[in-house]
């Protein structure tokens, strides 16, 4: 039931405070910790100890100038098909700002601010499966690799209301699976992404804490439909600003608490996203637990989208659109 996949960010978080340094390490503490079993990454000859040691301490690792001028260029070419509706995708949702939805018509790719759920269009879905990405991702979940959440972002310029920011928030909150640790998302940038365009802005470390509360924040301009934020934070946390340039990669762990800024440029902000999960992880009932409103949420669109649909559980709604793309599909 891919219209659960209206699912995103979260929380009031002022995005355009100064940057922080995060944490690094000297080579005498790397050769200390080579000793002791990494807990966020597995064993692997393509990252270099110290760059898996950074992800373990703050949740997150860039890779510059991952993916060719040229693929990106091809996504963005199939983004603008999609637009302009040369095309029909199964499953794909086309969604809008709710400023840009309240506002006249914007025509073609202007109106579009997210495409989710791309697993069904084969050249966009290429991009999951890239090898110089897979490469990557297999350093965090193992050999079989399942692509379970696709987003292309086309963050609009703000209308004013400050609705093109993304409240800070936790993946994993739109996640019934785990374990957490198995989970990553690779984010591309399709053109230079800067605080003036609304940038990731992410808290270094976040991900060793645990999974909290979400909810809709209260934003006096509107909030997009799943865009739940983090209920409590630190909003003191030393936090970066990931400036990035084309082809770049940012790989982040599901409990990194993340959100951006509002784009303040008259252009449209693009970029392509996949989370990937290693097939061996397995879904988990969130009743009880704080995901329940977005098992709720979930549900109720689903049933809306389907009406002849009975049963339809939030595992159902994941289990639909995962896709294997490395490996053996085990239980997801």
């Amino acid at each position: 039931m891919s219209q659960a996949a209206e699912r995103l960010r979260i929380k009031i978080g002022h995005l355009d405070r100064p940057s922080a340094p995060v944490a690094t390490l000297t080579s005498a503490q790397i050769a200390t910790q080579q000793s002791h079993k990494l807990k966020y990454s597995l064993d692997n000859d393509l990252l270099k100890p110290e760059d898996r040691l950074f992800y373990e301490q703050n949740g997150y690792f860039l890779v510059k100038n991952l993916i060719s001028d040229d693929d990106v260029d091809l996504f963005r070419k199939e983004f603008e098909r999609i637009c302009q509706r040369k095309v029909s995708i199964p499953g794909l949702i086309v969604m809008r700002d709710v400023a840009i939805a309240k506002s006249e018509f914007v025509p073609d790719q202007k109106a579009v601010t997210k495409l989710q759920d791309f697993q069904e269009d084969p050249e966009l879905f290429r991009y999951c499966a890239l090898p110089q990405i897979l490469k990557y991702v297999e350093c965090f979940t193992g050999p079989n690799i399942m692509a379970m959440h696709t987003m292309l972002i086309n963050k609009p310029p703000d209308a004013g209301k400050k609705t093109s920011r993304h409240p800070m928030h936790q993946d994993l909150h739109y996640f019934p699976f785990r374990p957490a640790d198995r989970i990553v998302c690779a984010w591309t940038a399709l053109e230079r992404v800067n605080r003036q365009n609304g940038c990731l802005v992410v808290l270094p470390g976040t991900h060793t804490g645990m999974l909290k509360e979400h909810d809709y924040p209260e934003w006096e301009g509107g909030v997009n439909k799943m865009y739940h934020g983090v209920r409590d934070y630190n909003p003191e946390h030393p936090r970066v600003h990931l400036e990035m340039e084309k082809g770049d990669t940012v790989f982040f762990h599901p409990l990194l608490i993340h959100g951006s800024g509002i784009n303040q440029t008259q252009g449209f902000r693009k970029a392509i996203s996949c989370h990937y999960a290693s097939s061996n992880c397995y879904y988990i009932d969130v009743k009880g637990t704080t995901q329940e409103n977005i098992e709720r949420e979930v549900k109720e669109i689903a049933s809306r989208k389907y009406p002849n649909a009975t049963n339809i559980t939030f595992q159902d709604t994941w289990a639909f659109r995962g896709r294997l793309v490395k490996g053996q599909r085990s239980r997801l």
